[in-house]
């Protein structure tokens, strides 16, 4: 481009030059030189105008694609911009990717993440910090935290500034029957903004209540019987006690001390189902085997139970024709025998000398199979049913204990029918006695084959 504007120059001084009289003076050609060089200037001052012009009005679109077609200088700079623009445009785009995956990993966080400014307002927040504190993540964004959030105790927290500690509130969906407990956190970042983290801790303290209730109800009842054991013992070492009187105390004592063991017994048994392996789908046994060994137990049991008053429970169990239609039933043998003892104890232990308990076994249209026990005892409130299954709960406490159940029973029978997938079901009626009924889904019960190769598996499983 300098090049042409140069030439055009030369040129227009030489047609001045030569335009003058051979015999012009030299001050006039000279006149005519400089003359022809202004006007080359202006001209090429024109040029480069409207060069810089055309890369000015470029500047100022959006379309980087639409560039001039320039030479020289401003061709250079044209070429240079557009990368340079190019790599901003770019450098902005990858910084907008980088933050839409940091929003989105904060999005798929199980825990509650809500950003804030210097004041407290909300500037993000994700789905799960918007049911638990029932935000609107679109309209409330720049709100005040502390107008959404109106928990004392939070406002306290917030207010104090003193965030080396997490908070412990209730959360937007607790109810009374259930309770919803929050976890927050606030941690400061950049310019006094804040990230608050919310975590749902429901099943930890829940967890933790539970364990407190265990230890202080397992100390309670061990606490008992030792209580009674340390009394006996003193009474034996400081009185002269006559025979009859040294037995009967002795006889107490050895009670107690079978209560004790009981209970340490059913401890080892949950603690045993709660940290062993799911039973296997593919051991099966005859369920005539199982139900003739529970109704030997609860025989024995009946009459230990009610040798005083002369008049042993009723037992009636299903008889010999729909204990070979029975077939067999997958599972661990050990565990279904110990949660079918644990019913028939229950229901004996609950029902007077001389009452009636029912024993079934009933093949279902579906293919699943159901075991109940049915008693005549007195019966429970229908509010307490929900909560038989609970560790140490009675009903009547008094009671329970004079019949020598442990409070761990039905919680061990919960336990087993969660591991070989059955459910249990209680229908009780006070004055009408109680049902306790197990449903098997149908991948565990099959029709029984003949021969040792049923027994067989079953026996050495029982071993």
């Amino acid at each position: 481009m300098l090049a042409s504007q140069i030439a055009a120059a030369l040129l227009l001084w030489l047609v001045w030059s030569y335009g003058l009289h051979p015999e012009a003076s030299v001050t006039a050609q000279c006149l005519a030189a400089l003359v022809g060089a202004l006007l080359g200037g202006w001209i090429w001052w024109l040029v480069d105008s409207w060069n810089g012009a055309r890369l000015l009005n470029w500047l100022r679109q959006s379309e980087l694609g639409a560039v001039p077609n320039l030479s020289g200088i401003w061709g250079e700079a044209s070429v240079r911009m557009r990368r340079w623009i190019r790599q901003s445009v770019q450098q902005v785009q990858q910084g907008d990717q980088r933050l839409n995956d940091i929003l989105s990993a904060l999005q798929a966080s199980p825990n509650g993440v809500v950003l804030l400014d210097a004041e407290g307002h909300i500037e993000w927040c994700n789905q799960i910090a918007a049911r638990q504190f029932g935000f609107d993540a679109t309209r409330d964004v720049m709100q005040s935290i502390g107008n959404l959030v109106r928990d004392p105790q939070f406002s306290a927290y917030f207010a104090t500034q003193d965030f080396t500690h997490d908070l412990v509130m209730q959360g937007r969906e607790s109810t009374p029957s259930r309770p919803v407990k929050l976890s927050v956190q606030l941690y400061g970042y950049g310019e006094g903004r804040k990230l608050l983290l919310a975590r749902d801790v429901t099943a930890l303290e829940q967890a933790e209540a539970m364990r407190r209730d265990f230890v202080a109800n397992v100390s309670h009842e061990i606490r008992t019987p030792l209580t009674v054991l340390a009394g006996f013992v003193e009474t034996l070492q400081n009185l002269p006690l006559e025979a009859d009187e040294r037995r009967r105390y002795l006889d107490l004592m050895a009670q107690q001390a079978e209560r004790m063991q009981h209970l340490v017994e059913d401890l080892l048994t949950l603690s045993r189902l709660e940290g062993s392996p799911l039973p296997s789908n593919n051991d099966w046994m005859l369920v005539s085997q199982l139900l003739k060994r529970c109704e030997n137990e609860a025989r024995g049991l009946s009459t230990a139970l009610t040798r005083k008053q002369a008049r042993p429970h009723v037992l009636n169990f299903p008889d010999a024709q729909v204990l070979a239609e029975a077939g067999e039933i997958a599972g661990a043998s050990a565990e279904l025998h110990s949660a079918f003892s644990n019913l028939l104890a229950n229901a004996m232990r609950y029902t007077p000398a001389g009452g009636q308990i029912d024993v079934s076994w009933q093949k279902l249209e579906d293919g699943s199979a159901r075991f109940s026990v049915r008693d005549s005892g007195p019966g429970i409130d229908p509010k307490y049913v929900s909560r038989l299954t609970e560790r140490f709960y009675r009903v009547d406490r008094s009671r329970s204990r004079d019949t020598g159940g442990t409070g761990l029973g039905l919680a061990i029978v919960k336990h087993v029918l969660q591991r070989h997938g059955a459910k249990l079901s209680i229908d009780s009626e006070l004055g009408k006695g109680s049902e306790f009924a197990v449903t098997f889904p149908a991948s565990r019960v099959r029709p029984g084959q003949s021969g040792e190769a049923v027994a067989r598996p079953a026996a050495s499983q029982q071993a």
